[in-house]
């Protein structure tokens, strides 16, 4: 193998190649690949980032659901449990007033039955009066005062 001229041209032709892209063209390159490898890393991070923030938002929607079904549960348990007293004192208050107004019937029946009671005293000692004024009349003898006797039982 000879070395020649051509050679040795092409030697230093490639060595100024080489330093003409080590110096010219090799920084922006290195430059540019090393913002695009800090890009992805930094999109990679972002990407496991959002990843993890999803993760614990899923979660805390979760436990947000479960929490709200675990509230309304109680509402509708302690709306259920209102409810039910609600109906216990309206019934309560209906038994009240129920035994109020059988407690008001019965003192006004009563009252009735005293008025009536004193009507027939009246009525019958106005009767028992016009009987012993009949008797009085007629003072008859024993078979007679017993007919008009009969015959006032009978007008009864």
């Amino acid at each position: 193998m000879e070395i020649n001229a051509t050679l040795i041209g092409q030697l230093i032709t490639f060595a100024i190649l080489v330093w003409f892209i080590m110096k010219y063209v090799w920084p922006p390159i290195s430059k540019a690949m090393q913002e695009r490898e800090k890009n992805i890393a930094a999109g990679l991070e972002a990407a496991e980032r959002s990843k993890r923030e999803l993760d614990a938002a899923q979660h805390k929607a979760i436990s947000i659901i479960h929490d709200a079904k675990r509230d309304a549960s109680h509402v509708v348990e302690s709306a259920h449990k209102r409810s039910v007293q609600i109906l216990e004192e309206a019934k309560d208050a209906a038994r009240e007033e129920g035994n109020r107004l059988i407690a008001h019937a019965k003192n006004e029946i009563e009252r009735e039955v005293t008025q009536a009671k004193d009507v027939l005293r009246k009525q019958l000692s106005q009767l028992a009066v016009q009987g012993a004024e009949k008797i009085i009349k007629h003072n008859l003898d024993a078979a007679k005062q017993k007919a008009l006797l009969d015959e006032f039982v009978a007008e009864l």
